[in-house]
């Protein structure tokens, strides 16, 4: 989770009714170019990213897949000499609009990193740390924060396992354990968006399928968006694959065609392990 030293005002990416966007378009991208410094990392990515799914970026390193998840929240812009071209729509709404509110963004739009980053403090406040951060604190008490830690646990089947355990320090966790904390600490700030940079990274084979189903439900009410270098993953988890080379989107398609029958050869070629 992503939290700004001071929360600005400006616009929120507002929801497809009021702005006119298109319903079956979470994010919709057109030619975006980003360059660090002189080195231009994307090339006229024009990509629509669809709701209630999972899709994964895939590619050899390098390719760009980290940097297009990442502009999708404007972290780049975090690393400093970062420029962005283009348009990047979330929910109808530019979100390089000069009305934006970055802390409104990030919390609609929520990230999980390659190595669990939990806070070193009680998991109980590291799932209230975001509202915390987030909300005035005249709205605080009016908040039943015991339920709302409850219901994040829940959800990401964590709950049994840590609730005689909400005072100690989160990082006592298992690394799996800790990887869903991490998720479930966005959810009070109820995103629309989960993007997940190589969320099992970390992880052993029986973590890794834990949080592949744990994310697979998890679609059901967020748009999930991940990076990954595992094939196997991306076939097994993901109902959509992008396949990125030298920083231009080469192949967009349901997983199932990408994988039985690419449309293009390099996408073939990086499938079948014979470069990357």
């Amino acid at each position: 989770m992503i939290v700004d030293e001071e929360i600005d005002k400006g616009a929120e990416p507002s929801d497809n009714k009021s702005n006119g966007g298109n319903s079956d378009v979470t994010i919709r991208t057109k030619d975006v170019d980003l360059f660090y410094g002189d080195f231009q990392a994307l090339f006229k990515v024009s990509v629509d990213i669809k709701p209630g799914i999972i899709t994964s970026l895939i590619g050899p390193s390098g390719c760009g897949k980290t940097t297009l998840l990442r502009s999708f929240n404007r972290i780049n812009e975090r690393y400093g000499n970062v420029t962005t071209n283009g348009v990047i729509e979330i929910l109808g709404k530019n979100i390089y609009d000069p009305d934006v509110s970055l802390p409104e963004l990030r919390k609609k739009v929520g990230m999980v990193f390659q190595r669990p980053n939990p806070l070193p403090i009680s998991l109980y406040e590291n799932i209230i740390f975001g509202l915390r951060s987030h909300s005035p604190k005249s709205s605080m008490k009016d908040l039943n924060l015991d339920d709302i830690v409850e219901a994040s646990l829940k959800e990401v089947q964590l709950w049994e396992a840590t609730k005689d355990k909400l005072k100690e320090k989160a990082t006592s966790l298992t690394l799996e354990q800790q990887q869903k904390l991490c998720i479930a600490r966005l959810l009070p700030l109820k995103p629309d968006v989960i993007l997940m940079d190589e969320p099992c990274s970390a992880l052993d084979a029986d973590g890794i399928e834990r949080i592949e189903e744990l994310i697979s439900e998890l679609k059901k009410r967020f748009t999930i968006i991940i990076v990954t270098h595992n094939m196997g993953q991306a076939k097994r988890a993901s109902d959509e694959c992008i396949y990125m080379y030298l920083g231009k989107i080469i192949e967009h398609s349901t997983t199932e065609s990408l994988f039985l029958n690419p449309k293009e050869e390099q996408t073939a070629m990086y499938i079948e392990g014979r470069y990357g």
